[in-house]
């Protein structure tokens, strides 16, 4: 018994549409396989070209060179920025220990839960 085959219709992307695949995925809102699934396109080979053709950034023959400096300013500058958040936090840990202790002492100096009485609404349906 013979296999069936059928043809497929032969689909061509507008120029509009291909350069708006390629703008999506410079932009890093698309990457390349995405594409292929999004838009049906059967071919990775097919989404390169038009990236080689229609792309500011990637052209056949280019090579991004990367520094060493660069790279190892970068991660100072993040290891950096590391530091100061992980302060931030702490700082900000210190707080919420510094009104929860308020909170606690104000509790027992006029003789209330405050945290009851000043704490979460009750809910809608759960009455007054």
């Amino acid at each position: 018994m013979k296999k069936k085959t059928t043809l497929r219709p032969q689909r061509i992307f507008s120029e509009e549409l291909r350069k708006e695949i390629v703008r999506q995925i410079e932009s890093g809102s698309l990457t390349v396989t995405q594409a292929l699934r999004e838009y049906d396109i059967k071919s990775k080979q097919t989404v390169y070209e038009w990236l080689y053709k229609y792309s500011r950034n990637l052209k056949k023959g280019t090579r991004l060179v990367m520094e060493k400096d660069s790279v190892e300013n970068s991660v100072s500058a993040l290891r950096k920025q590391i530091k100061e958040l992980e302060a931030a936090l702490g700082r900000r840990s210190m707080e919420v220990d510094l009104y929860r202790k308020i909170v606690e002492l104000a509790s027992e100096e006029y003789k209330t839960d405050l945290k009851k009485t000043f704490g979460e609404q009750p809910s809608g349906n759960s009455g007054n």
